[in-house]
């Protein structure tokens, strides 16, 4: 069954999102950080007259920081609250078949909570990520 999915670049590697998961994607100006907030949090900033979380997408995962002060971000929203998920590019959007994830495969760090499986885009694959998987793993972050 072909779905839709946004292609992004997170950590080096191509990664494709549910449209579902996506409101919006958008170009983060000032943020303003939180103290005591996890390292994965960047801080926070006005979004159309709201207050978004911005994450370092690349420090949820338990990697690198994502490099920049002006970003793209993908806009989702997990139990009631705004999160723009800092991302190093946006590709595409596209329909793909999903694939299952093969017991093979061995997801290593904050990819292992958020890979739900693959598509793959000219001979390239790439991991699924459940966004919202990203939000619970902040408070571990730290």
């Amino acid at each position: 069954m072909t779905e839709l999915f946004l292609v992004a670049r997170v950590a080096g590697r191509g990664v494709a999102i549910e449209t579902s998961q996506v409101r919006s994607v958008v170009d983060i100006g000032d943020v303003v950080a939180v103290p005591g907030a996890p390292a994965a949090i960047r801080g926070l900033a006005a979004l159309r007259s709201r207050v978004v979380t911005v994450v370092d997408t690349g420090l949820a995962l338990g990697l690198a920081p994502t490099a920049g002060a002006g970003c793209r971000a993908v806009i989702t929203k997990v139990d009631g609250h705004d999160y723009a998920l800092i991302v190093e590019a946006l590709e595409d959007v596209a329909p793909f078949d999903r694939l299952p994830l093969s017991p093979g495969i061995a997801l290593d760090r904050g990819w292992a909570v958020v890979g739900t499986g693959l598509v793959e885009r000219d001979g390239e694959p790439l991991l699924i990520l459940d966004v919202a998987a990203l939000v619970p793993e902040l408070a571990t972050a730290a």
